[in-house]
Parts: structure tokens; C-alpha cells; sequence
């Protein structure tokens, strides 16, 4: 943080980067433990995944209205928006989940509420990340800027890292289960008193706007943002359309590589309870999808953080090779054995999709001109976020019906992309306005 210091104190960039981890870790957290209560509550596999999918559609649907309201509010007033939202989601669907396991709740009756409070999260959860990328932007000279951003777009990533590994340690001998929902919750609000007390709302150097972050999710650690340096009207602009030949074929590569990780990462958790036989002890149960879950985010971080960087691949080149090592790693999730086989499968899908996500992403970017990078930004920000709100459900219900069926149509969705964007994906001349 030394190298931004002189635009923004240290403490205020701790502040703006707790903000954004503890989103990430939470619901990553809470992922790693849904399975395992739903089937303490005895509930089925899909209405669990369910409440996933109605948490990320209001992700999705309100992730653009906050981040124009930024502008309008104010970024510290949006961040606390953010945050209330979120501990007072996951304080109240702690407290549910705990009513049901003591027997206080039927099942049904407690997964309906949890789904009522999880949309506090959905509906005001995505009001912090854009806030705090234009905190960043408005107050970074142009030189510092990019380091600034991307420090604090990291923080998702290692949120993804950080909540399956430490919830099983939040599992309460009082609350159970329901323990990691309150302890986040507890974080969060700590998190709020220190945005309250040490971060400033003065008014901004530069104009910036933040751009809307993804639905946070395991393994999913990239944050398309956009800097809004410049003044041009895009009103003005002849608009960029979804078919537009230049950015069509990588959105359909997003599209479809998308839906494959969100199905294996819906279907994880139950494939654990049942290939285990743990269904009768949801508690381990959660501390192993946990580790899974931490391996996989942690092969994504060192496919985005490492070997992008390293190898310096192409987003074409990106793109394939992670569809090919996906479609390798789902199939060997699905034909796992034991825990080893499950952990080795999952990383490596995991590791394919990490590199996957910002290859598409990148590719998308780099066929249009810088001004119509807001709206390829936009383009892929939805891509991206409508994966997570009907292919989980849609996972476990072919999981439900059989395991290799799901894992088959992950495997061919990467295949498919392997096979037609070998020719489809081509970025062989520079972009034309």
C-alpha cells in the first residue's frame, strides 16, 4: 500500500479493502455450510440452490442502480449501504438457520424465510464494491490509479480463499452450523464502525465512477471494473450492441463457460454429502466442502495472479486452455472416488476456469475502442452475474436425477467451447471503432 499512500492514507486503504473482502468471504463461507444444513433441515438439494439464485438475480438487478447512485449519494454513504446490508442479511439468516436446527422452525418454513433475508444481501450487498472502486478512482492521480484498483478488486479474490477456510472454525458449540452466518455478521459491523470513524467523505479529485462487481462466488475471484477518466458523452455514441460481430463470439464463450462453473460450483457441496456418505453428519460434511472449496479458489488465484502474468497468454489462448483443463476437471470431479480424487478434480476445473473468466473478459475488451469500453464492461459484468441465477438450480436438479448427467453437460459446455471457438475466437488485427 506504500505506493498509494500519498493519494490515500494506508488506514483508509485498509478500510476500503476489509469492505470488500468480507462480502466475498461471507457468502463464500455460507456456501461452504448451505448443503450441509439443508440436509440437517432435511431439505431438498434444489430449493437449497435456490436460495442462491434469488440472492444473485437481485445481485444482478440492482448492481446497476447503486452504482449510478454512488455518483448522486455519496461512495461512503453506498458503502454503508452495502455493508447494512449485508450483517443485517446474514445476521437474520443465522438466526433462522439457528431457530431450524433447534427445532424452533419446520424446515420449509426456515428455508423460506432464510430466502426473504438473503435478499437483503442481493438488493443492498452490491452497492459497496462499486462505491469504493470510485472512492479509489477519484482520489488516485492517474499514475497510481491502476495499483490502487486492482489492490482493491483483489480483496474479492482472497474473500473467496478466505471464508470456506476459516468457517468450519465458526462452528459454534451454541449456534452450530448458523455460526459462520453471525460471525461474519459481527465482522461486518466492525467493519462499518471503522468506515464510520476513519474514512473521510471528502469531495473527490477526479470524476470516477465504479463499475458493477460480479456476484461474489467461489472461485470466482476477477472484478471487471472500468476507469472513467474521460468526459465523452456516450449518449452521443452510436450504441454497442450484444450482436456486434466484433464482441459476439466472446460473449457467447462467457455465456456458456459461465454456466459450466456456476453448475460446479451448485452441485460441489451435495456431490461431497453424497460421495462421502455424510448425509448423516452435515458437520463434517461442511468442514470438507470448505477445504474443496478453498482448494478451488485458491488454483483460481493461481491461474489469474500467476500464470496470466507469467506465461503472458493471449485472451484466445486464455479461453481455450481453460475450457479444455474445465472440461478435464469436471469430468474427474464427477468420477472422484473419494475426497483426494474430489479435491484434485475440483482444483483443476477450477484452475481451467480461472483462466477462462478473464481471458473472455480480456478478449471482449480488446474488440472495441476505449469508447465503447463502458459498454463491453457492462456486457460482461452481466454475462458474468447471469450465470449464478438459474444454472446452479438447474445442476442439482440433473445432479439429483444423475451425477454424471450434470457433470456431462459441464464437460460438454467447456468441449463445445473448445471445439467452435478454436475457430470463432480470433483476434488476428486491432480493434475498429
Amino acid at each position: 500500500m506504500t505506493a498509494i499512500s500519498r493519494s490515500i492514507p494506508n488506514d483508509r486503504m485498509a478500510v476500503l479493502f476489509a469492505i470488500m473482502l468480507v462480502a466475498a468471504a461471507g457468502n463464500t463461507a455460507m456456501q461452504s455450510i448451505l448443503p450441509a444444513i439443508g440436509a440437517k433441515l432435511h431439505i431438498p438439494d434444489v430449493w437449497v440452490s435456490l436460495a442462491f439464485s434469488w440472492s444473485a438475480l437481485l445481485w444482478v438487478l440492482t448492481a446497476p442502480h447503486w452504482a449510478r447512485q454512488s455518483d448522486k449519494r455519496g461512495r461512503k454513504a453506498l458503502m454503508a449501504l452495502g455493508l447494512i446490508g449485508f450483517l443485517s442479511s446474514m445476521a437474520l439468516c443465522g438466526l433462522t438457520l439457528w431457530a431450524g436446527l433447534s427445532g424452533l422452525l419446520a424446515g420449509g418454513a426456515t428455508f423460506i424465510i432464510f430466502a426473504l433475508f438473503r435478499s437483503l444481501y442481493g438488493g443492498f450487498g452490491s452497492a459497496s464494491p462499486p462505491a469504493v472502486q470510485a472512492y479509489v478512482a477519484a482520489r488516485t492521480d492517474p499514475e497510481e490509479r491502476t495499483q490502487a484498483l486492482s489492490l482493491v478488486s483483489s480483496s474479492f479474490g482472497l474473500g473467496t480463499v478466505i471464508g470456506p477456510a476459516v468457517a468450519p472454525f465458526f462452528i459454534l458449540p451454541v449456534v452450530g452450523l448458523a455460526g459462520p452466518l453471525l460471525v461474519f455478521a459481527l465482522i461486518a459491523l466492525a467493519v462499518l464502525i471503522t468506515l464510520r470513524w476513519r474514512l473521510p467523505n471528502d469531495t473527490p479529485r477526479f470524476a470516477a465512477r465504479g463499475s458493477i462487481a460480479p456476484y461474489p462466488a467461489s472461485g470466482l475471484a476477477d472484478t471487471a471494473r472500468r476507469d472513467e477518466e474521460e468526459d465523452t458523452d456516450e449518449a452521443a455514441l452510436p450504441p454497442l450492441r450484444w450482436t456486434d460481430r466484433r464482441v459476439r463470439p466472446w460473449l457467447l464463450a462467457g455465456l456458456f463457460g459461465g454456466q459450466a462453473q456456476a453448475m460446479m460450483l451448485g452441485v460441489i457441496g451435495f456431490l461431497i454429502l453424497d460421495r462421502l456418505n455424510l448425509r448423516a453428519n452435515p458437520d463434517e460434511a461442511a468442514a470438507i466442502t470448505g477445504i474443496v472449496l478453498m482448494a478451488g479458489a485458491f488454483a483460481t488465484l493461481l491461474a489469474q495472479w500467476g500464470l496470466i502474468p507469467l506465461l503472458k497468454m493471449t485472451p484466445r489462448a486464455t479461453v481455450l486452455v481453460g475450457a479444455a483443463l474445465g472440461a478435464a476437471g469436471t469430468v474427474m470431479t464427477g468420477l472422484a472416488p473419494d475426497l483426494h480424487a474430489i479435491v484434485i478434480g475440483f482444483a483443476t476445473g477450477s484452475l481451467g476456469f480461472g483462466l477462462f473468466r478473464p481471458g473472455f473478459t480480456a478478449g471482449a475488451s480488446l474488440a472495441v475502442t476505449g469508447r465503447h469500453q463502458g459498454a463491453v464492461a457492462g456486457m460482461t459484468a452481466s454475462i458474468n452475474g447471469s450465470a449464478y441465477i438459474v444454472s446452479p438450480a438447474i445442476g442439482v436438479l440433473l445432479y439429483n436425477w444423475h451425477a454424471m448427467a450434470a457433470y456431462g453437460l459441464m464437460a460438454g459446455f467447456c468441449a463445445w467451447l473448445v471445439a467452435w471457438g478454436w475457430s470463432a475466437l480470433r483476434q488476428d488485427q486491432p480493434p475498429h471503432s
